[in-house]
């Protein structure tokens, strides 16, 4: 929905998900099967409540595809987890894991568990990518560890602390170990994790709670009367409201009504010298080695094998009939790569590819007094009105292979405010 690292359409998305379910209920039951991911979202501009609310609907539709394939409730829903962001809003993010322990459960109840671990939420959390700076760098190792207490606060059964120095490379070995370092200074030096719930009982934190939980279920009501997630993914809703709040949230900052310590506020009147060993990876030298691994794989695996799993993973895709985790394991020992038999479930799903557009009037509306903007905006009219009602044209294409479009869209829907015509690529391109 906002990652864009799917192949599939949601719905064969969801089936495989649910032989996912069903394969390692039956194989490994100790095995988490499925995190239920709303850290992307955060990621991607969603506001607290929209995080927590298309989370638990999308936990809330593989439990229901799941029953639908006749598997047990007790059976697979103790192995469920999720995956919840945790941003700067220190309080906020508390209630937020508090009140999503208390939906689950709600939400659990319709479908009559009666081993009482199928109500249980149980989390792990990271703090945010997106609040980390390249500017004073260093000011990231406070930024991570308020959002991890904050993660520990709320309840998390487990943690990722980013390294500070991620808004710049790949962690580095000395920032890795920082980050590492707050997690046991936490649980050895602080006795935070010695407390279940250690704010439970404060009013501002109750209240909060309270409030998050109510909209949230006003939201979810909203997501069920359309046909829940696997109908709302396509509809493109809850990725429409979560780029306009990454719209809302970067106005703010341009604005300065939203502080960013160092980047819009308290700036150094130079760039202050920071000495940092940035990690470098060598990715020619990556993409070279891993080539002729694939090289060697296939001289060396028996084709006709690879081939009789793969056609036993296509029928199975095309029929109904069958697991498509299962049929995946057989074809992994016969050799069969990654890329085989993702396309080979591809050739009978097909590849879903999202409509990716700017989101008009947001940006604009809230920099209508900004005297800037204003004249950026009345400069492109003028350009426009000068080349015969032809605005300027502005491509926007996201390298790379992540799939995060957050900045993108960001920029191509400023652009687009302020009267260019803007045209949004396929996520994610490759140079030339």
């Amino acid at each position: 929905m906002v990652r864009n690292t799917y192949i599939y359409p949601p719905e064969p998305s969801m089936r495989i998900v649910s032989d996912i379910m069903a394969y390692t209920s039956r194989h490994m039951p100790k095995y988490n099967s499925v995190s239920i991911s709303g850290y992307h979202m955060q990621e991607a501009g969603a506001t607290t409540v929209q995080e927590l609310t298309y989370t638990l609907a999308g936990g809330l539709e593989y439990v229901r595809t799941a029953l639908k394939a006749g598997q047990d409730v007790d059976v697979f829903a103790p192995r469920l987890s999720f995956f919840f962001g945790v941003g700067m809003n220190f309080f906020m993010e508390i209630a937020k894991l508090r009140a999503a322990r208390l939906l689950w459960a709600e939400l659990m109840d319709q479908f009559s568990p009666k081993d009482p671990r199928s109500k249980m939420l149980r989390t792990h959390c990271q703090t945010s990518g997106v609040s980390l700076t390249a500017t004073d760098p260093y000011t990231n190792v406070v930024r991570t560890t308020i959002e991890a207490m904050a993660a520990v606060f709320g309840g998390t059964q487990s943690l990722h602390t980013n390294a500070f120095d991620e808004a710049l490379a790949l962690p580095s070995p000395a920032s890795a170990r920082i980050a590492r370092n707050t997690q046991l200074v936490f649980w050895e030096e602080t006795g935070f994790a010695n407390v279940i719930d250690p704010l439970g009982g404060s009013y501002y934190v109750e209240i909060l709670t309270h409030a998050v939980a109510v909209h949230a279920r006003k939201i979810i009501e909203d997501v069920e009367a359309h046909g829940g997630m696997t109908q709302a993914v396509p509809s493109g809703r809850p990725k429409r409201h979560i780029e306009e709040a990454a719209a809302r949230k970067q106005a703010r900052l341009d604005l300065g009504e939203d502080v960013l310590v160092g980047v819009n506020t308290y700036q150094a009147e130079s760039e202050p010298e920071v000495d940092i060993d940035i990690l470098e990876v060598d990715t020619h030298a990556v993409r070279e080695s891993q080539i002729q691994r694939l090289k060697d794989l296939r001289a060396n695996r028996d084709q006709s094998a690879v081939e009789i799993a793969l056609q036993a993973l296509g029928a199975s895709a095309q029929s109904g009939v069958g697991n498509l985790l299962a049929l995946s394991v057989d074809a992994v020992r016969a050799r069969a790569t990654v890329g085989d038999i993702s396309e080979t479930l591809a050739q009978v799903f097909t590849r879903y590819e999202a409509t990716a557009s700017t989101i008009p009037g947001i940006y604009g509306e809230a920099l209508k007094d900004n005297t800037d903007f204003q004249k950026a905006r009345s400069n492109v009219s003028a350009f426009t009105q000068a080349s015969g009602g032809r605005p300027p044209r502005l491509l926007m294409l996201k390298m790379g292979q992540d799939g995060h479009d957050r900045g993108t869209k960001i920029i191509a829907t400023a652009f687009a405010d302020a009267g260019f015509s803007v045209t949004i690529g396929l996520y994610v391109s490759n140079p030339g």
